[in-house]
């Protein structure tokens, strides 16, 4: 998962895109880039870490113009290292891209450009996508391209990249400095934009806008892509046809809960989780005492939770703010190490009491076990665990890093499950089964029905059904499963 801020003004950007993305840096915390186009010249600077260690005064005096690019960055493609880190540049015509999603089909493009004497420099999977359009753009005309010729050119390269996504773009056309934004016909991956005081503003967030207090104006389409041009209303082109199919994971755990994305509250979807939560843990007959969130993405489900179930809500743990999110940490010793700097518990909220912990999901599990046994530790008559959202039964090869499906947790406690949700009797057999290993009195999760009365428009749930949108070959998967099990090993190879 990433995020990316894009802005054109009549004004320098570089200090609003960095402000920015400083508000939407839960998305990714391994590199943050900005990148500029200032009177022919296309300023670019990337820094490993958060943006504020890389993104003083001295950085952004270096970063002139009135458009421009910002990413932070964790991988779900390619390692953690500088030359993976987002935006890219290319040289002709002189375009700038970053993007947040992963793309499929990376070794088809990657031959196709190599056929025409281009060689990656990373392995970063929108790095070849940006090659390809401006080597498609280069074919069309020269130089002085048009919006026609853009156009044309994402078509052309569009038609070829297999993949979730959503893109930002800029360079000049028309003699003008544009960005574009686009997204794919499923639209499984955020994009919002909005505007303020001459500027307008595209985001992976709505947050990202607040903060520099643009008006949201709406999503960008699935399947479009939005020009925007300084004094000038955006607009929006249809390049296929869309069957919108958002990723509910950004709900359940990525987005902050501030944020709108496809004319939803993130917030709102939380709470209405939590509600549906409670009905499937009580109709099992269980008691607690209070409602504990394990901070923070799962606060509004908890006290929702908590409400309907009549039930005190209170806050148990303390959370050290100066630690990463633990889940896109890149292996677990890291996050092992991050958990126990991230959480400290409040004795009095679980002596001798009946606990009912809610949190998001679980992934892999290895974070749990030291949380489970924290919460003992501190006296606990009973700990249950409820998780607002189904288990985890696949990977994400859709720009989130949930793993091989060998290292996701819920799998090994039913082992002969192929596609599709879990029945009642399977759920129920996982929770069992999974509650033991984890030391709980009970392990609840979100039923996927009640899923989708929460959230009933359509989307992704590929992670808890294997539905997936845009379907892979056997290819594309072990394709990204090898880069991201090389990645992990610290191998080169591309």
């Amino acid at each position: 998962m990433c995020g990316f801020v894009g802005i054109i003004s009549n004004k320098a950007v570089s200090v609003d895109i960095v402000l920015a993305l400083q508000s939407i840096q839960h998305r990714g915390q391994d590199s943050a880039g900005v990148a500029t186009i200032h009177k022919g010249t296309f300023p670019l600077l990337k820094r490993l870490g958060l943006v504020s260690h890389g993104f003083g005064p001295e950085q952004i005096s270096q970063l002139p113009g009135n458009v421009g690019i910002g990413h932070v960055r964790y991988p779900t493609m390619g390692r953690g290292v500088l030359c993976d880190a987002q935006p890219f540049f290319y040289r002709q015509p002189g375009v700038i891209m970053a993007h947040n999603g992963n793309i499929l089909n990376v070794p088809r493009i990657s031959d196709e450009l190599a056929d025409d004497s281009v060689h990656l420099m990373s392995r970063c999977d929108i790095e070849p996508v940006l090659s390809l359009f401006a080597v498609n753009l280069m074919r069309l005309k020269r130089k002085d391209h048009t919006l026609e010729d853009a156009l044309e050119a994402l078509r052309q390269t569009l038609r070829k990249t297999r993949g979730a996504y959503s893109i930002v773009t800029a360079l000049v056309l028309d003699g003008q400095e544009t960005l574009l934004a686009i997204r794919d016909p499923h639209g499984i991956r955020p994009a919002v934009w909005g505007s303020v005081d001459g500027s307008t503003v595209v985001a992976s967030e709505s947050v990202a806008l607040d903060v520099l207090g643009a008006k949201t104006q709406g999503d960008v389409a699935p399947g479009h892509v939005l020009v925007m041009r300084k004094g000038q209303s955006p607009q929006s082109y249809k390049l296929w046809d869309a069957d919108h199919t958002p990723c509910i994971f950004e709900y359940i755990y990525f987005a902050r809960p501030d944020s709108n994305m496809n004319s939803d509250s993130v917030y709102s979807v939380r709470l209405a989780l939590g509600e549906q939560l409670a009905r499937a843990w009580k109709a099992k007959g269980l008691q607690a005492d209070t409602v504990i969130p394990i901070p923070d993405t799962s606060r509004p489900a908890a006290a929702a939770m908590a409400e309907t179930l009549g039930l005190p809500y209170r806050e148990g743990f303390i959370k050290n703010r100066y630690t990463g999110r633990t889940f896109i940490m890149p292996n677990q010793s890291e996050r092992a190490s991050a958990l126990k700097l991230k959480l400290n518990a409040i004795r009095s909220e679980f002596y001798g009491k009946k606990v009912l912990l809610v949190d998001d999901s679980i992934v892999r599990g290895t974070t749990l076990t030291h949380t489970i046994q924290l919460i003992r530790d501190q006296g606990a008559v009973q700990v249950h665990l409820a998780i607002y959202s189904p288990p985890v039964m696949h990977p994400c090869y859709y720009g989130i890093d949930m793993s091989t499906k060998q290292e996701l947790a819920a799998p090994k406690f039913l082992p002969g499950h192929g596609n599709g949700p879990l029945g009642e009797k399977e759920l129920h057999l996982l929770e069992d089964r999974f509650s033991k290993k984890l030391g709980l009195d009970s392990l609840t999760y979100l039923p996927i029905e009640d899923l989708r009365q929460a959230y009933p428009r359509g989307h992704c749930s590929a992670c808890f059904d294997g539905s997936y949108p845009l379907a892979l070959t056997d290819q594309e998967k072990k394709w990204i499963e090898s880069d991201r099990f090389s990645s992990r090993q610290g191998e080169l190879n591309f």
